[in-house]
């Protein structure tokens, strides 16, 4: 990528990010848009607009973003949005503090080295000769001026080292608060119970149970509700579901279509065949009331079948207060690890009720199952993404596509796809892969929904910076230095180690397009406003199917973390190489804190609370983050045959060692609730009753009614508890 290019890219970014920032002013202003720019406020029944005062000023969003506290987000989005922000708040601090010591020390002392830059060491195949000038490629071999980069390697060590000690014992008083809460939360008084032994002397599950822990824990415990295998009910409460839906958009637009010209309206009509497509033609409302009649009673019947047959082996046992289930949550209850696990049960919304009853070994082998596919997966993806990196670059485009040589000759066509080519395509082919990684953790057998988004990014995050970071590194040193590898295959260290700023404009441009025009739709929603606009014009009928087209959706964290942690991965292994890069990593982390602020302040609802569990996975991400970038100025240091090198393999040994201090110090509560931490006092004495009605499927208890006491009575009595899909 030539100068050229480099700043069409920069410009082109901005200047669309203060078009969809300008864009969204004007649009969340108008009261047809509040439910695409307010629906976290509007749920809670606040007012669009509550405690901010409306003005033409288009940066009063700014205003009010950066003036809100934690407790703000908590109150709005929960602890798992503020542990997010402190998350963000850490990586930026990291970057402004290196930046303060690296951007003022290292490119005066590059930019005043005198050395005509090699073809290998140019950070932008030699076409961007000011910022090679400014970065590590432009200090001679074994030059003395290389003790600065020494220096600011281990400041960047240092810096993370502080900020991150900082934020874990800052994220577990703020877990250990929420906690505390005298508040009641369902979820602090079950525990979910796996691997139960298969029955004897003519037990019930139920009583098996209620046997077994009531003998252990005689005056706090409660009832116990057994997982039973319930896809039968879920098929056909989902069956009942959309007819009663349907059902009701008939009756929408039988209502829409009377008026003074038809008094009387015109009713709708469906076919019986596939989709209402096909069959006889006939009166949809008959015809939605008469299906939903007759899959009443079929249900109530597999509900019975469940019941009574399809009893698994895991139950939702509760306590009657929170100290002794937080204790028996965290307690070996068998001589044998394959019987009795317990752990604490997370809220029932994110329960994926059909692992609960996968018994150990089974997990085990799935596991590592998961394991093997996933290392595939990142083995034979890195082919593809080094193949993007390397054919996406002009000149070799022209050479495997030669009848594009006319068009690519072009200078505006040529400076466009020099800006735009490679990022875009790398953006593209990653999209498709988060589904798939969370589709495996699912398989594990993990028993919540945050564990195994947690699971899924974990995997998309090593994905990420072992194809992302390194395979286009490498794509782009074997394309350029295959003969040299060739003539001496003992060289490829050095080739590899002395290539790494030749990737250096690449990573520029893909941040500055990430946080540019990626945090720019974020902000202005055009996507989400133009689907739901059209969905309310064209396809809703009733206020349901309304609120559906603009149901917000969370943060996603599962997704959004494992980018977030791939720029800090990229800037962190450039910091030192080429410093210029920590510019566009505090813009990005910057901006990302701004406008995720504003957005979890008033879009985003959260789809479930784990009160800061996913702080030692970013943590430990963080961490890896560090390594890789000490092994990476190792290497480095090495390829400019600096003889100090081994002043730094302390760093990685240190790295380690604090990993293990964090993690012997705090990481066992982000496991278990500590008791002291359980043992305060509540507001109100909770409703056990309503406790466990809350870890009741809508299949089973469809029909029934969720505050039928009698029938959930019935329900526990005879240990079952129906678990969806």
């Amino acid at each position: 990528m030539d100068f050229s290019s480099f700043l069409t890219s920069l410009g082109t970014s901005f200047v669309i990010f203060v078009v969809l920032m300008l864009i969204f002013t004007w649009l969340s202003r108008k009261p047809g848009n509040h439910v695409v720019y307010y629906p976290n406020r509007i749920i809670k029944g606040m007012d669009p607009y509550e405690g901010t005062r409306l003005t033409r000023n288009p940066f009063t969003w700014i205003k009010e973003a950066i003036s809100s506290t934690e407790v703000d987000v908590i109150r709005h989005s929960g602890v798992d949005a503020a542990v997010y922000f402190v998350y963000l708040s850490t990586v930026l601090g990291i970057l402004v503090l290196s930046g303060v010591i690296l951007l003022p020390v290292l490119l005066p002392v590059a930019y005043t080295a005198e050395k005509k830059i090699a073809a290998n060491e140019t950070t932008s195949e030699g076409t961007f000769n000011e910022l090679d000038k400014l970065s590590m490629g432009h200090i001679a071999q074994k030059s003395h001026r290389l003790w600065a980069f020494v220096v600011a390697t281990y400041w960047v060590s240092f810096v993370t080292y502080y900020l991150l000690w900082r934020a874990y014992k800052h994220v577990s008083s703020m877990r250990a608060e929420a906690l505390m809460s005298s508040e009641v939360k369902n979820e602090q008084f079950a525990v979910l119970v796996r691997d139960i032994p298969p029955l004897q002397n003519g037990q019930t599950r139920n009583e098996q149970v209620d046997s077994y822990f009531k003998a252990i824990y005689p005056d706090s415990y409660y009832k116990s509700m057994i997982i039973t295998d319930n896809k039968v009910p879920n098929k056909i409460f989902s069956e009942l579901e959309g007819y009663r839906k349907k059902l009701a958009r008939s009756e929408a637009i039988y209502a829409g279509s009377k008026g003074t010209a038809n008094p009387e309206g015109t009713r709708p009509t469906t076919k019986t065949g596939f989709m209402g497509l096909v069959g006889n033609q006939v009166d949809a409302i008959e015809y939605y009331d008469e299906k939903i009649r007759e899959l009443v009673p079929k249900l109530e019947s597999e509900q019975k079948i469940a019941m009574k047959d399809k009893q698994q082996s895991a139950a939702v046992i509760f306590f009657n207060n929170r100290v002794t289930a937080a204790s028996a949550a965290q307690c070996l209850h068998d001589t044998m690890v394959d019987k009795w696990t317990a752990m604490e049960a997370p809220e029932a919304r994110q329960l994926l009720w059909t692992n609960l009853s996968k018994n150990f070994y089974e997990r085990l082998i799935r596991q590592y199952l998961v394991y093997f596919i996933v290392f595939l997966t990142i083995f034979f993806y890195m082919i593809p993404i080094g193949l993007i990196s390397a054919l996406t670059t002009l000149d070799n485009l022209k050479k495997l596509l030669p009848f594009l040589k006319p068009v690519l000759d072009q200078a505006t066509v040529r400076t466009i796809l020099g800006a735009y080519l490679p990022q875009i395509a790398l953006i593209v082919f990653l999209a498709l892969l988060p589904s798939f990684l969370l589709f495996l953790s699912k398989a594990e057998g993990i028993p919540s929904l945050s564990h195994a988004e947690r699971a899924a990014s974990g995997k998309y995050f090593y994905f990420s910076v072992l194809n992302v970071f390194i395979g286009v590194t490498v794509g782009h040193t074997l394309f350029d230095s295959l003969k040299t590898i060739e003539k001496n295959p003992d060289s490829v260290f050095n080739v590899l180690a002395a290539s790494l700023p030749g990737s250096a404009t690449f990573f520029l441009t893909f941040v500055a397009l990430k946080f540019f025009v990626g945090y720019g739709l974020e902000l202005s929603r055009i996507i989400p406003l133009i689907i739901y606009h059209l969905k309310k014009k064209y396809l809703c009928k009733t206020e349901d199917e309304v609120k559906a087209a603009w149901a917000p959706g969370d943060l996603k964290y599962g997704t959004r973390f494992p980018n977030d942690m791939l720029i800090l991965t990229i800037v962190l292994c450039y910091s030192v190489i080429a410093p210029i890069i920590l510019l566009f990593g505090v813009l990005y982390f910057g901006l990302g804190w701004l406008i995720l602020r504003n957005q979890v302040l008033k879009v985003y609802v959260p789809a479930y609370e784990t009160y800061g569990r996913m702080w030692p996975h970013m943590y430990n991400r963080i961490a890896a983050s560090l390594l890789l970038y000490q092994a990476t100025m190792l290497g480095y240091f090495g390829a400019k045959e600096f003889i100090y090198t081994p002043v730094l393999i302390p760093l990685p040994i240190l790295t380690l060692v604090f990993i293990y201090l964090c993690t012997m110090k705090y990481y066992r509560f982000f496991q278990t609730t500590a008791l002291d931490v359980a043992c305060r006092e509540l507001k109100d004495t909770p409703n056990m009753e309503g406790v466990l009605r809350s870890y009741l499927a809508r299949s089973l208890s469809a029909e029934k009614g969720t505050d039928d006491f009698q029938f959930v009575n019935d329900l526990v009595h005879v240990s079952i508890v129906a678990s969806m899909v």
